[in-house]
């Protein structure tokens, strides 16, 4: 019997809860051993198992407690009933070895081959870049309507798709064939499935190696905004990690671990569930086109006025915002940027700049020879600023001197200088006296010299960001970033060159989870 209920199918169970729960959803139909719940007869009475078979059964007993970090005694106590009573998915949490009895139930020797590999787990299914995804048209939901359906399906999709770098796209047209991934709702026999729904209760859904994903449409599935029910959007996210070639994850949070967790709002993709299909996929990668802390000042709860930044990365028509604290971006990035910041153009942004002294607050968007001022208290671009000044305006005329269009800018605040990148080049700006300041322009390799011999980005910078958070600037081109030295660095290392430049490295290894979107995904 134990053996058994840890070898399940890839789908969701429901067991019972304990009687006066509130959540009558959640109760299950008595099918079998494997759904009902587990009851220990002190008495010793009745048929049990073989004495010889005490062994397997304690360290079954053990592996499952140990997965649900439980004290690993083989003992049936009550936390461990508890446990094995919570809804689960019926993906095992490692395979029987082939010596186990058990593994030639009926049931298991029905998968399919591709069911097995499924179960397993832990490997990368996808080669491509691409991955095509569509609803079944047979296969509707008769609980929800077709809108919520597809809406919930295209939100699951996207939450993968914002921290690895695989594009889900919804292809309705393409022959079936063509598709990857294939969603659908049935009841009983149901889609041409080998295996048969139970009704409400126990089994929520299944996948399948490189495909399908078929829901059982006699559960409750409801909408996110819905605090009752089954969260289809939690289920369909647990069955899209599998099919991606994720296996169980046995931490608190994870939307792959095994146990089902009731609707909850806020529901996001956990620390451990974004490493692991990164352990799998890798990282995303891709260059900016700006990179900014974006300082606003505001009151605390005391009265005094504070000073706070939040990071933005943007790329094409659309930005990220990058959470510090947590070292990753927010979740839902990337934005339209016609969405976050009005009256700016809507891509391809060359630079940004805030040029910040005690006299003068100023934020700046640059694009080709243009550039626009932001209004921060309005939160849009000026069109006429308080000084009377029209925007756009020509960098030639804001900034006399400085050719355009420009690569990136930053503004340095000890020497009031805002230096503009150009090929090679760097110009710097004496905004005091509205000019170039002499002897400028130089050579970017002079003025930003390698610490390392021939470890140097040489010219077309696409970002020069000053982070408050690591409190020093960094040169972004391509893929890779170079840290400049700082005054503390030169403290610690007086050999080290000014504004010297240490060596490469990927963007990625720094900023996380700045991933693109599929088109089809992003206007949600």
């Amino acid at each position: 019997m134990w053996p058994s209920m840890l070898l399940m199918t890839c789908c969701y169970f429901l067991t019972p809860f304990k009687f006066g729960q509130s959540e009558k959803l959640f109760y299950s139909r008595d099918r079998s051993d494997v759904g009902k719940p587990v009851v220990w007869d002190s008495s010793g009475s009745g048929d049990g198992e073989p004495l010889e078979d005490f062994g397997m059964i304690q360290e079954a007993l053990k592996k499952f407690q140990k997965l649900n970090n439980l004290p690993a005694r083989g003992i049936l106590d009550d936390a461990t009933i508890n446990a094995m009573n919570k809804p689960r998915c019926g993906v095992p949490d490692n395979q029987i070895p082939k010596s186990n009895p058990a593994e030639k139930t009926q049931e298991e020797t029905s998968f399919k081959k591709e069911q097995q590999e499924l179960q397993r787990g832990g490997g990368r299914i996808f080669s491509k870049k691409l991955v095509k995804w569509r609803m079944i048209g047979e296969g509707y939901s008769s609980q929800l309507s077709i809108n919520e359906q597809r809406y919930v399906f295209r939100l699951a999709f996207r939450m993968w798709s914002e921290v690895m770098p695989l594009d889900f796209e919804e292809d309705n047209t393409s022959p079936l064939s063509a598709v990857d991934i294939k969603l659908g709702f049935g009841r009983g026999q149901h889609l041409g499935c080998t295996r048969t729904f139970d009704g409400s209760g126990q089994e929520f859904a299944h996948a399948w190696f490189l495909g399908d994903i078929h829901f059982d449409d006699d559960e409750h599935f409801t909408a996110p905004s819905t605090d009752s029910g089954i969260s289809l959007l939690k289920v369909t996210v647990h069955e899209i990690g599998h099919v991606l070639g994720l296996s169980h994850i046995h931490r608190p949070g994870s939307i792959m671990q095994p146990n089902y967790i009731p609707q909850e709002t806020g529901f996001e993709l956990d620390w451990s569930d974004r490493k692991a299909i990164q352990i799998l996929y890798g990282l995303c990668e891709g260059s900016f086109d700006t990179v900014f802390d974006w300082v606003h000042k505001e009151r605390n709860q005391y009265g005094e006025m504070v000073v706070r930044y939040n990071s933005y990365f943007f790329r094409n028509s659309w930005y990220w915002m990058y959470e510090n604290r947590i070292n990753r971006t927010r979740y839902g990035d990337p934005i339209p940027i016609a969405t976050g910041w009005p009256g700016i153009p809507t891509q391809d942004i060359d630079a940004f700049v805030h040029v910040w002294t005690w006299t003068r607050d100023a934020t700046y968007f640059f694009r080709g020879t243009q550039f626009w001022r932001y209004d921060r208290d309005k939160d849009q671009a000026y069109a006429q600023d308080a000084q009377g000044q029209m925007y756009p305006r020509r960098i030639s005329e804001g900034f006399p001197g400085i050719p355009s269009p420009i690569d990136t800018v930053f503004f340095d605040r000890t020497t009031q200088h805002i230096y503009f990148f150009r090929g090679g080049q760097v110009f710097a700006f004496d905004i005091n006296r509205n000019q170039v300041v002499p002897n400028f322009p130089k050579r970017l390799i002079d003025f930003f010299p390698a610490t390392v011999p021939r470890n140097h980005p040489r010219g077309n910078i696409n970002a020069a960001y000053y982070s408050y958070m690591h409190s020093t600037l960094f040169l972004f081109k391509g893929r890779e970033y170079w840290r400049v030295v700082n005054d503390r660095d030169r403290r610690k290392n007086p050999s080290l060159p000014y504004n010297g430049l240490y060596p490469k490295r990927a963007i990625a290894e720094q900023w996380f989870d700045i991933c693109n979107v599929h088109t089809s995904l992003l206007k949600m």
